[in-house]
């Protein structure tokens, strides 16, 4: 093999290399954002009452619902009631 052919094998070879890294890494980048929600959460994946991510159906839900909650008086929410944790610790 002459000694120009071997050069050009070898930038091709990098060349190529370098373009299926550069794809492996704009693939990667749109799967990553999908799969972490698929991720359980004893192998470290988002706790179950986390809020679903902004741009689905589910957030525009969970922010009208939140919006609901927050324009209600405060004796008929669902999450007004006593603390009574601080009573059972002085007892």
């Amino acid at each position: 093999m002459p000694f120009g052919t071997r050069h050009l094998a070898i930038a091709l070879a990098v060349t190529i290399a370098s373009c299926g890294l550069g794809g492996c890494g704009s693939i990667n980048e749109k799967i990553a954002a999908g799969m972490s929600d698929a991720i359980p959460q004893w192998a470290g994946g988002l706790p179950a009452d986390v809020p679903p991510r902004p741009g689905t159906a589910k957030y525009d839900e969970f922010m009208q619902e939140r919006e609901r909650k927050r324009l209600q008086p405060a004796a008929e929410r669902d999450d007004a009631k006593p603390d009574t944790s601080s009573a059972d610790r002085l007892r």
